[in-house]
């Protein structure tokens, strides 16, 4: 992929808002082209949700975002249908689900009822209201954002729907310089209405099914099976990863070499996005909690690299 491409061009607008996060962004792009939805556990105010409005920027999405409480009604996301009496009929009034990118903001303070109707419709695509079924729009890509469990007034997700997520991260505090550099420049947030699409969304898909078809070699096939049978087998964790976790880790790897202007998959690329696939989708016995990024990584050490 040359330097002047409009992903390239993305990458590095993207990088001068959310400072010192360059690996962040690039999963989160990544997550996109590989038709996933992006799941940012962290402290608040670390970035969150600039991420989204950046990325929605960038690549001409239309935007909607909910803060999710309480006493969000799965409604109050969906949509709802309206009787018009000058009519005679119901009008529906569609929900901020039909959105192309969908902050979901703290989603772990909303009930289990209405993180289900959200996550619900991430997995068909459509939602389903008054006994008719309605598309989301193409491309169609949440990004969730999640307070640490232990903050007062959350529910958390199920293992079931944390699956619903190609991908997990966390932003973490910038470092030294990019704390200093975003202190001295100001809120990022007004450096958001400076920023040009660089692609149209109408031309995302295309981008997409080109990640999709990056070349993965049989030794990689096996390499993947052994880093998933390693989690099978590991006494450290409840459980391992499934068939699914193994493609979308495959499907993120392409994603990743596409954006390196790769033919091909390699290595570093399944090392890379292996924590952001895995980690939410495996817990320690120790603790009954998530596995960290170190705990993933370690089992590299016993699985041959092709």
């Amino acid at each position: 992929m040359h330097a002047d491409h409009p992903l390239q061009n993305a990458l590095r607008q993207a990088e001068r808002i959310i400072l010192g996060k360059s690996q962040a962004i690039r999963l989160a792009l990544a997550c996109l082209l590989a038709r996933g939805h992006l799941l940012i556990d962290d402290l608040p105010g670390l970035g969150k949700t600039p991420l989204a409005h950046t990325l929605a920027k960038l690549l001409d999405l239309s935007f909607a975002r909910i803060q999710f409480t309480s006493d969000l009604l799965p409604a109050d996301i969906l949509g709802i249908s309206i009787y018009e009496r000058s009519r005679g009929d119901f009008r529906f009034v569609p929900g901020p689900i039909f959105a192309q990118m969908l902050l979901a903001d703290e989603i772990n303070r909303a009930t289990p009822k209405t993180q289900s109707a959200l996550l619900e419709a991430m997995e068909e695509q459509q939602v389903s209201i008054d006994g008719q079924t309605r598309p989301l729009p193409s491309p169609f890509f949440v990004i969730a954002t999640q307070n640490p469990a232990h903050q007062i007034g959350t529910f958390p997700l199920p293992e079931s729907q944390l699956d619903r997520f190609l991908l997990r991260l966390e932003l973490g505090y910038p470092d030294r310089g990019a704390e200093r550099t975003l202190l001295a420049g100001g809120d990022p947030r007004r450096q958001l209405t400076q920023l040009t699409p660089q692609l149209a969304a109408s031309e995302l898909p295309a981008y997409q099914d080109a990640a999709s078809q990056v070349f993965v070699a049989p030794a990689l096939l096996d390499y993947v099976q052994a880093i998933l049978a390693a989690t099978r087998h590991d006494p450290r964790f409840c459980h391992g990863l499934s068939p699914r976790a193994g493609l979308g880790l495959l499907a993120v790897a392409r994603a990743w070499a596409y954006l390196d202007g790769r033919a091909a998959v390699l290595p570093d690329d399944i090392q890379a996005v292996l924590p952001g696939v895995a980690c939410h989708r495996l817990r320690l016995r120790q603790g009954d909690t998530q596995a960290r990024p170190e705990d993933v990584m370690a089992l590299l050490h016993d699985v041959p690299i092709p």
